[in-house]
């Protein structure tokens, strides 16, 4: 690595490694200090391999990407990240999470029916009520202090935020996928918790006296984290990367505090590594034809990469005869716009 480069945590190709210890302190305005701290979980080779390809485990990325993703990592900032379906905004995330060893990358797919409280925590309060009169026979109307006697942590989930402020010993790296789709005020109140990089499950704290931790789902499959006093605090602030396709404006106030980056749609060079990746040598030292065609019909239509891979998996796996090959490329190849359909 050149001396250039040295400031490099993430390079965007490499295998896996823990040159996130080298990320050096935050600045004072955005230094956390939430504990007791935890160690990040492993992840799953499976999961990078599926998102990732196998051939080649590193994502390719491009020099912007690789440095808008370390600047977001050493200032501690959200990451807004724009551009057009299949330009490969969500797989940046699970690249980064895979390369520094940052566990599962958490992810918060949004839609117009989204609120914060959904990525946050999710407390099930009839559940509790209904395992509590089951076990005595007794109500909360029966006796106000019965409240109190049950394991309350176990019916709170932390959503992918909630889990991603945890007080891990390394970011974790979270995913808000799509965040355009959402209702007009959700950017403003995702601000807030970012801003802060905390937040209160009031149903701890209300009982904290009595209860001064609490084991609590995670959004990590079937695992626990300890909640001190109803206060989930982070201790290192979590890589965020928030996709837009485009389609709305938001806030200067959003904006301000958000690094951005737009990514464009990928070029030869690109595709042919995202095809080595996923589907091997062989496959890219064929796909020349299709990745040339792919390009010059984006030109006047809207097509994603994933269309691209689909259309060479297929093709590849199976012999067909050139009729039958090419109905199936020209409807994988169809373009996604309105006016294609």
């Amino acid at each position: 690595m050149s001396a250039s480069e040295d400031w490099l945590i993430y390079s965007g190709g490499r295998e896996p490694h823990d040159g996130i210890a080298r990320l050096p302190p935050p600045p004072p305005w955005r230094s956390f200090n939430g504990g007791p701290v935890m160690p990040v979980p492993g992840e799953p080779e499976d999961l990078s391999r599926r998102r990732l390809g196998t051939y080649n485990p590193g994502y390719f990325s491009s020099p912007d990407q690789v440095e808008m993703v370390n600047a977001a990592l050493y200032l501690r900032r959200p990451l807004l990240v724009t551009g057009r379906p299949g330009t490969g905004k969500s797989t940046l995330a699970f690249s980064v999470a895979r390369e520094l060893r940052l566990g599962p990358a958490l992810r918060w797919r949004v839609t117009s029916r989204s609120t914060l409280q959904d990525a946050l925590y999710r407390y099930d309060a009839v559940a509790r009520l209904q395992d509590a009169s089951l076990a005595t026979g007794r109500s909360f109307a029966d006796d106000p202090g019965f409240d109190r006697q049950t394991n309350i942590g176990r019916y709170i989930q932390l959503g992918p935020l909630g889990t991603a402020l945890l007080p891990w010993n390394a970011p974790r790296v979270l995913l808000i996928d799509e965040l355009d789709r959402s209702d007009i005020d959700l950017p403003e109140d995702l601000l807030d918790v970012l801003e802060e990089g905390e937040f209160q499950i009031p149903e701890l704290a209300r009982v904290a006296g009595e209860i001064p931790e609490a084991d609590v789902g995670t959004a990590d499959g079937g695992s626990l984290a300890v909640v001190m006093g109803g206060q989930v605090r982070c201790a290192a602030f979590p890589l965020v990367l928030i996709t837009s396709n485009g389609e709305r404006n938001f806030s200067p106030a959003f904006l301000r505090h958000c690094l951005q980056l737009d990514i464009a749609p990928p070029d030869a060079e690109h595709l042919f590594h995202m095809v080595e990746a996923q589907l091997g040598p062989e496959a890219a030292a064929s796909a020349e034809p299709l990745i040339q065609r792919f390009l010059e019909r984006r030109e006047y239509s809207d097509l994603a990469a994933d269309q691209l891979l689909n259309a060479l998996y297929l093709t590849n796996s199976w012999p067909h005869e050139d009729s039958r090959q090419e109905r199936l490329t020209e409807a994988l190849l169809r373009g996604l716009s309105a006016e294609n359909t």
